[in-house]
């Protein structure tokens, strides 16, 4: 028998005991004197397992902390714990506050296993970052609402700010699931004020309230279709295709890129790259390609072709008054 397996069998002897002879512990499980002691000092030392000696019971049992008398059910191996951690640190930096606290009793517990393993916490913490660009501020309370609210399947009322008009309108929420994407957070969600499938910027949203009334639920499937078929975060019903194509300096660079999960790329014998990507809002595909620059020409649809020429011609116009 594995020492994993081995562990795992302390599960079944304890459960519905009040406690279990040394003797029959030697056993069942076919161990030593000096096995089960090692076991004792893993599961306590190590994997925080509360098993004492009842003397009056004549046995080993488990002790009962915050209601719970079981063994827990996963061990982790080193790695393990190490990926876990690394997961942790990486969710912290991702947005200080927003998960941390509710993390802090784990990360504990990590950093407890990995120092008896003689990796220190602290090092990789130093070692592990992640950038941000273009990154919004996040009022961490209404996020936690929103969060909330998606979780425990309840409509919310809230004031969203539009970007694009200035105005800010009062609206009654369904959420359906959280985006994070670019580095900032969004929120997919039936809209009773439009009665349609809408994304909202998590930032935007301000005097979340959650209501009684259970959310407005939608099919998976339609979901996706509505939301992640088209380019981008305004996803939508994709009804056109832009063909692109990158020189062949730039080509290096994004023939190992996905634009979208249904993109078709070919790469020519001159070295340049063809993208075809499905959309159905322009205004973030045009912000991707025009930092692209001269290494990029839309090769069609020509209503798209048109505008990026337009935007090209008035910053050029722009630079030329000065």
């Amino acid at each position: 028998m594995s020492e994993i397996d081995r562990l795992y069998c302390y599960k079944t002897l304890f459960t519905g005991r009040r406690a279990v002879p040394r003797h029959e512990i030697l056993s069942k499980l076919e161990i030593s004197p000096a096995t089960f002691k090692r076991d004792l000092a893993k599961l306590r030392d190590r994997l925080s397992i509360p098993i004492v000696f009842d003397r009056d019971l004549g046995g080993y049992r488990m002790e009962i902390q915050d209601g719970r008398e079981e063994l827990p059910g996963l061990w982790f191996s080193h790695d393990e714990t190490l990926a876990l951690l690394t997961i942790q640190n990486m969710l912290d930096q991702l947005e200080p506050g927003l998960l941390g606290p509710k993390l802090k009793p784990l990360q504990k517990r990590l950093n407890e296993l990995l120092g008896s393993q003689g990796i220190d916490a602290q090092t990789l913490a130093q070692r592990v970052h992640l950038v941000h660009a273009g990154k919004r501020r996040l009022h961490l309370k209404a996020f936690a609402l929103v969060a909330k609210a998606t979780l425990e399947r309840h409509q919310i009322k809230v004031h969203h700010f539009n970007r694009q008009n200035g105005k800010t309108s009062e609206r009654v929420l369904s959420p359906q699931q959280l985006i994070h994407y670019r580095d900032n957070w969004y929120l997919d969600a039936w809209c009773h004020l439009k009665n349609e499938l809408r994304s909202f910027s998590v930032d935007a949203l301000s005097q979340c309230e959650i209501l009684p009334t259970h959310a407005k639920e939608m099919d998976a499937d339609e979901i996706r279709k509505v939301m992640q078929s088209g380019y981008g975060i305004f996803g939508g019903h994709a009804y056109e295709w832009v063909k692109l194509k990158f020189n062949t300096e730039r080509a290096r660079w994004v023939i190992n890129e996905q634009w979208h999960p249904e993109q078709r790329g070919t790469l020519k014998p001159d070295g340049s790259y063809q993208l075809e990507v499905p959309y159905s809002d322009e205004r973030e595909l045009i912000g991707d390609i025009l930092k692209f620059g001269a290494d990029v020409e839309v090769l069609s649809p020509k209503s798209l072709r048109s505008k990026i020429s337009q935007v090209l011609h008035t910053s050029a116009a722009l630079y030329s008054q000065s």
